[in-house]
Formats: structure tokens, C-alpha cells, sequence
């Protein structure tokens, strides 16, 4: 939003309508209403959006730009702008469409993502693409890292794809994939499964985990009853190095927890968040659970 009002004329702002949000369940504008009221622009609020199509209308607007909003949009709707719905969406579309785009593709371990600008249809994220740029994704990057970068990448396309839009509708080319690939990319709402650590797994997978929800809302575990969140960790040995079954505390060093993995290999959980607690690091956490060793009881497992 920030981008188009340095820009454009904005006729209009639509968000969500308010909601209870935090422990006391007290109702809260969107961050994008609190946004456009700042820059005293006309906020819209609707709940039935085939009925906002005459609202929407009455605002005479040329293009409508559209991120993050959570609905797909009635044909009637995208009719309004004669200019089109640009929609900013953080993947390399047709792959990774739907809600979740950043974290599925931390999830799978891909090293590359990228940014579409594309023109809204009926579909979920199938419009033609307008825009779209490629871009790597660094070994140690995690979700709020990756959605920043993407963030002020996809709000210069928008501008550039509105720039585009000037001169008439701009020229745009239907989306081309392997659908099979975009199939299994789909994306899906996540869930607190999801979430979980899974210490069966490889330690490329447990850290990848890890990337996909930091800083927010935390990858999860538990060790001797006590559950923590995880918001970093790192591949120590990929495989074969220890023989104790997966999940089972390795050591604290340098400032980290060592945890066996699948296929005897180890992670390193680098900054944890125990429950009730604030955030410390893996070594400092484990020197809590392992003052046990002493009086030679087992080591301690995670679930």
C-alpha cells in the first residue's frame, strides 16, 4: 500500500473487517487499516464482496492492487477496474498457489523462489503473468527474512506493472508449468501438525522446518516435559555419526543443543524459546536438562 500511495492516486482501501485478536480477545483494526487511516485515505471494510461490486464501482478506480487479502474475488468484482486486478504473489506461479506460498517452499528445501505480478481471474492465483522475477533462497533464510525480501521486491514489480498499465491493458501471457509440479506445490492453510518437530526425519528436513515458521510462530518440540519453540537451528552431521535414536539430546556446546536425528545424523538448535520463558539460546537451555547426566539417569528425548 505504501508503494502505491508514493505513486498513484488511491481511491480507496479495502481490508478486512475488524477483529478480536491477542489473549484478551479485544477487536483490532487490520494493519493495513491502521495504514491507510494514517495516510487519511478511504478505508472499505465488506463482508459480502459480490454485493461490494457496486460499492467498488462507485469509486471509478483503473486498477485494483491486491496482496495478501485472503478471498478470492467474484468475477463481478474483477470486472470494476478496466484496467485489471494486479495481484502480488511471492512464488514463481504455477508453482506454490494458494495461502502459504513462503512457508511451503521453505518446507520443501528449495533453493529458489521468486515474485508474480499476475492479472486476478476466477481461478486461485491462475491469472496470466504480468511480471515475475526469479530469485535464490539462501540455506539459512527463514520465513520472516524471505517475506521481508519479497515483500519490497513485489511492491516494485506492482509499481512496475501499474507503470505497465498506463499506456492500456498491459501485456501479460497465460502461466506455463508442469502441471503435475504445480499439482503437488499447491499450498494449504498450515496447521499446529505442521508445526511440530519431526525427529524421524533428516536433519536438512528438521532444520528446513525450523526455517519455515521463524521467527513466527515458532517450530515446536518438547524435551522432559518442558515444550519450547525453535527459531534456529543448523545441520551439525547430515548422517551416520551417532547411534542413538532420534530425538535424543547429543550435548550442549557453544551455544547450542545437539540432538540426534534420522539416519544418525544431528542438529544443532541454536536459539529456542521455552515455554513461559524468553528466548535463550540451544546451550543454555540444555544446561537445564542435563545437569541429570550427573547422577547418570538417561538422556533426556524430545517427543
Amino acid at each position: 500500500m505504501e508503494a502505491c500511495v508514493r505513486a498513484h492516486d488511491v481511491a480507496g482501501v479495502v481490508t478486512q473487517p475488524d477483529r478480536p485478536a491477542g489473549r484478551g480477545q479485544h477487536t483490532r483494526p487490520t494493519p493495513v487499516k491502521e495504514a491507510a487511516l494514517a495516510h487519511g485515505l478511504h478505508v472499505l471494510e465488506p463482508t459480502a464482496l459480490k454485493a461490494f461490486s457496486a460499492d467498488a464501482r462507485t469509486l471509478d478506480p483503473d486498477a485494483f492492487a491486491v496482496a495478501s487479502y485472503g478471498r478470492i474475488l467474484p468475477a463481478g468484482l474483477l470486472a470494476v477496474p478496466p484496467r485489471g486486478a494486479f495481484n502480488i504473489h511471492p512464488s514463481l506461479l504455477p508453482l506454490y498457489r494458494g495461502a502459504t506460498p513462503l512457508q511451503s517452499v521453505l518446507l520443501d528445501g528449495a533453493h529458489e523462489t521468486g515474485v508474480t505480478i499476475f492479472l486476478m481471474d476466477a481461478g486461485m492465483d491462475t491469472g496470466e503473468i504480468v511480471v515475475q522475477e526469479r530469485t535464490p533462497i539462501a540455506p539459512d533464510e527463514d520465513y520472516g527474512a524471505l517475506h521481508d525480501r519479497l515483500a519490497a521486491r513485489g511492491a516494485a514489480l506492482l509499481l512496475e506493472a501499474l507503470a505497465m498499465a498506463r499506456d492500456g491493458r498491459p501485456l501479460s501471457h497465460a502461466q506455463v508449468g508442469d502441471a503435475a509440479e504445480a499439482a503437488r506445490t499447491l499450498t494449504r492453510p498450515l496447521t499446529k501438525d505442521d508445526q511440530s518437530l519431526r525427529w524421524d526425519e533428516i536433519p536438512r528436513r528438521i532444520v528446513d522446518r525450523v526455517r519455515a515458521f521463524a521467527p513466527l510462530p515458532g517450530a515446536r518440540t518438547t524435551i522432559g516435559g518442558n515444550r519450547l519453540k525453535c527459531v534456529r537451528a543448523r545441520v551439525v552431521e547430515e548422517r551416520g555419526v551417532v547411534t542413538r535414536a532420534p530425538g535424543t539430546v547429543v550435548g550442549a556446546m557453544g551455544g547450542e543443543l545437539h540432538v540426534a536425528a534420522a539416519g544418525g545424523g544431528i542438529v544443532a538448535l541454536q536459539r529456542v524459546i521455552p515455554q513461559d520463558k524468553g528466548a535463550m539460546s540451544g546451550a543454555d537451555f540444555g544446561r537445564t536438562i542435563l545437569v541429570r547426566w550427573c547422577n547418570g539417569q538417561d538422556y533426556p528425548r524430545f517427543d
